[in-house]
């Protein structure tokens, strides 16, 4: 589990690496949603060089037609448009009041998508030490933007 959650820490880093990035990128092109545009073009690139190093096989006709069509299209569609907005605010509001707001929203539908077991989720209730949780959490979010 150590190692899970080290992997997650620098998922997390990476995501603050690259919002970064792609909003100074949106900066100096004067546009966030071509900066969200290039990033995803990149993002193929690399994921497509993944899927065809660790990928030994790829799934059946079958398999492919029982996807739901809205799950080809959802999210990204919802990935274009965080990021976007990610881009867009990150040098009005500043990483840091921009990711710990994004996260406290990622966090909030999290425990409320497992709670009710969206998205095909494993139950998870909401419960007190959540809920003492969620409240800290806007703690911090308070104190690291008024800083």
């Amino acid at each position: 589990m150590i190692y899970l959650s080290l992997l997650a820490l620098i998922a997390g880093a990476a995501i603050a690496t690259q919002t970064s990035m792609n909003a100074q990128l949106g900066v100096m092109l004067k546009n966030p949603l071509l900066a969200t545009s290039v990033a995803f073009v990149s993002s193929i690139f690399f994921t497509l060089c993944g899927v065809l190093l660790v990928n030994r096989e790829i799934p059946s006709v079958e398999v492919i037609r029982e996807v739901p069509v809205y799950l080809w299209f959802a999210g990204g569609a919802f990935s274009a448009f965080g990021l976007g907005c990610f881009y867009y605010l990150i040098p009005k509001m500043g990483i840091g009041a921009m990711l710990s707001a994004a996260l406290t929203g990622q966090l909030l539908l999290a425990i409320v998508a497992g709670h009710f077991g969206w998205f095909d989720l494993p139950v998870k209730p909401i419960t007190v030490a959540k809920m003492a949780g969620v409240a800290a959490l806007i703690s911090g979010i308070i104190l690291i933007n008024k800083g």
